[in-house]
């Protein structure tokens, strides 16, 4: 009988450097940082989990740094002596110890189900139902850089076949400025790629009353949460009124987010970060509730690396409740490659690796280097 029980918890932070500067509504980063978790049992086998936020705290509080020390700190003391295949048991204590930290808690749950996937010798979408699809569509994110560029990088992605459907931050610039270059780009790309923006929460309910209907008028297929997260009645007012999908993202980490977002109709999409939910068994109750309201659920993503990225592709593969495409692109904005084999993207897809656990195998020169020192 192999031995399930866990030895060590290891967690090493990396800062990954990105092919070009990447923003969001309050910041941009040029490199993002990993938290890498390392559960190891008697036998040897380890598992991987990635704690990652997109871009640092400003999204929801937590940083690889805050990460590191809850992991260190609160959550080890409970794993170890455990075994891996009591996730359930080992994930219910640590929410008596830790309030919140999804983000650092996802970590740890990817961790423990690539480890005992690993032990069993099966993929860890066995674990979760087995995979009914071997890929996904995967949405490119857009870069910052002016117009003719943005379209320029569009238009070559849809040429070379890595992607057709586009997401635009929004919420940096003048409102009446970034609509209107949003709609350069739209129309731009009218009838070769859907285009969808990402406000990430940071207008108020008059500047999205003004603005969101000249954004769904000019041909952006949805809209992703352009109002604050916690303003679940004003983003239900802005669902009714627009003729296109508003998806919620900072306003749904947990099931209950979800059941309230399904009472008040506040969206018709729900991003699903594995991250943001709290790792693979909690983003499962996720989709359940959004399924049950007969809501549809993105793949999203806080810009993971391979392992956080891999773990997700697993998840969207084994839930049919993800059915509105992901965004799982994380990687390819890496200029560093951490894994022995890239994952493979083709055909506008990301296609599910073949192999034990995530499927994937961290070139260890590759972590070392990009290991904060």
């Amino acid at each position: 009988m192999p031995d399930l029980s866990i030895v060590s918890v290891e967690t090493t932070i990396l800062d990954v450097p990105l092919i070009r500067p990447h923003k969001f509504a309050t910041t941009s980063m040029d490199a993002q940082p990993l938290l890498l978790v390392a559960v190891t049992t008697g036998d040897g086998v380890t598992g991987y989990g990635e704690g990652v936020v997109p871009g640092g705290p400003w999204w929801g509080g937590e940083s690889v740094e805050t990460m590191q020390a809850v992991v260190e700190r609160y959550m080890t003391p409970v794993l170890v002596g455990r075994r891996v295949d009591d996730i359930t048991g080992i994930m219910a204590d640590i929410e008596r110890v830790v309030a919140a930290a999804r983000f650092a808690k996802a970590a740890v749950d990817v961790a423990l189900h690539d480890a005992w996937a690993r032990c069993l010798g099966v993929p860890v979408h066995t674990l979760l139902g087995g995979a009914f699809r071997t890929s996904v569509d995967v949405t490119w994110a857009l870069g910052s850089a002016p117009v003719e560029e943005i379209i320029a990088e569009a238009q070559e992605k849809i040429e070379t076949r890595r992607h057709f459907s586009f997401k635009l931050k929004m919420g940096a610039l003048d409102p009446a400025t970034d609509t209107e270059r949003v709609l350069r780009v739209t129309e731009a790309l009218a009838g070769q790629a859907g285009v969808r923006v990402d406000v990430n929460a940071r207008w108020d309910r008059l500047t999205a009353l003004r603005h969101l209907p000249e954004l769904a008028d000019g041909g952006v297929e949805l809209i992703e949460q352009p109002t604050p997260g916690e303003q679940l009645e004003v983003l239900a007012e802005l669902n009714a009124l627009l003729p296109i999908p508003v998806m919620a993202d900072e306003s749904v980490h947990t099931p209950h987010d979800a059941l309230e977002i399904a009472r008040r109709g506040a969206a018709d999409v729900l991003a699903v970060k594995t991250t943001k939910c709290g790792g693979l068994r909690r983003s499962r109750e996720v989709v359940a509730v959004a399924r049950a309201a007969g809501l549809a659920c993105h793949g999203a993503t806080s810009i993971e690396g391979p392992i956080g990225t891999a773990a997700s592709l697993h998840f969207a593969c084994a839930d049919p409740g993800i059915d509105f495409g992901t965004e799982l692109f994380g990687p390819l904005l890496f200029s560093a490659e951490l894994l022995q084999e890239p994952l493979h993207y083709a055909d506008g897809r990301l296609h599910l690796p073949t192999g034990p656990g995530l499927g994937v195998e961290l070139n260890m020169d590759a972590v070392a280097r990009w290991t904060r020192k």
